[in-house]
């Protein structure tokens, strides 16, 4: 058990095709570990695991990348409620991004991420694994260049997120894998807000035959139904007050399904194509010194991610999407005809 440490890896530039290469000093930061173990070596976080089988725990897992705001506190403490001890790993995982994405920018915060999850009363142990453990023979980020064992569920990684982000779902299925071979949790826990991370780690689960038992907790939502997000806190004051836009147009086309019993996806998703151009137009209206771009807008059925031309009438579906505020991308979704993934 060491102290409680920041998870920063050594890496080059984005530019250089970043490559992560093993780190196994990790500095320390000042604050009260006994409260909670905080492991960084595997190898002492198993004897701790091995004492939680001993005394017959049920042993419950939430994964994240740090950067906890209320919707990761509402998953440990959920968690809590159905296991004896809670397990909550952060580790921003290199594979899950490419090149030209936010690794270095990705926002580490140890110090208050260990204060918020002791204010939950809720985690009995951290994992901080090493890069340098997680990925023994380094990770670039450039996919070519990878080497060693991935990772990748076959027919729901591409679709979606998958296709502006096609490295994505491999990173996160492998980094996920082994988190679970470390922990060996009896029970998964993962915000809904991910909804196509939680149907392809569902899917993983089932057919890599593992004893764990998988909970697609409720997205936790701001006061103005904006998702929580760890990303939220790169948007200005200016932008905060419009990023409300993606939640507004995916319940505006769910609106249409629910009230108006709309079936055609042309006519489901319309709404929601108006309100976000409105949005974009009055940013340009204003001049203001961001855009607002659209990535994508779906409707997939909740178990094969296909994406569904027509809805029928009880079909669980998943409606979704993605917008850009400035450079910082907002990702949401709801359900249709189900309450959990």
């Amino acid at each position: 058990m060491s102290t409680p440490s920041n998870n920063t890896p050594h890496a080059t530039t984005a530019a250089e095709g970043k490559f992560i290469t093993p780190l196994d000093h990790i500095q320390s930061i000042d604050v009260p570990h006994s409260k909670i173990p905080v492991f960084d070596s595997i190898a002492a976080f198993r004897e701790w695991r091995k004492e939680q089988t001993r005394q017959n725990k049920v042993v419950g897992f939430v994964p994240t990348m740090g950067a906890l705001h209320d919707g990761h506190l509402d998953l440990v403490k959920t968690a809590k409620k159905e296991c004896d001890a809670v397990v909550v790993s952060i580790f921003v995982n290199p594979a899950q991004f490419a090149p030209h994405e936010d690794l270095d920018q990705y926002p580490r915060t140890f110090d208050t991420d260990y204060a918020s999850l002791v204010s939950t009363n809720a985690c009995a142990a951290i994992l901080l694994p090493k890069v340098s453990e997680m990925y023994p023979v380094g990770i670039s980020l450039d996919r070519s260049q990878q080497r060693g064992a991935f990772v990748e569920v076959q027919g729901l990684s591409h679709q979606m997120e998958g296709i502006p982000r096609p490295h994505f779902f491999r990173g996160v299925a492998t980094v996920v894998t082994k988190l679970f071979n470390i922990v060996q949790p009896d029970r998964a826990f993962f915000g809904q807000k991910d909804a196509q991370q939680c149907v392809v780690l569902r899917a993983m689960i089932r057919d890599l035959l593992l004893p764990i038992t998988m909970r697609a907790v409720p997205t936790c939502r701001e006061a103005d139904g904006m998702a929580m997000s760890s990303r939220n806190r790169y948007l200005t004051p200016e932008m905060r007050k419009i990023s409300t836009l993606l939640y507004r147009a995916i319940t505006a086309a769910k609106k249409n399904i629910v009230e108006h019993k709309v079936q055609d996806r042309e006519e489901i998703l319309k709404p929601a194509y108006a309100i976000i151009e409105q949005v974009k137009q009055e940013c340009k209206d204003q001049g203001l010194d961001f855009d607002i771009r659209l990535d994508y807008l779906s409707l997939v059925d909740v178990e094969t991610l296909s994406e569904l031309q027509v809805l029928g009438e009880s079909q669980a579906a998943i409606l979704s999407g993605a917008v850009y505020v400035g450079t910082t991308r907002l990702i949401d979704n709801v359900l249709i005809n189900t309450e959990e993934l």
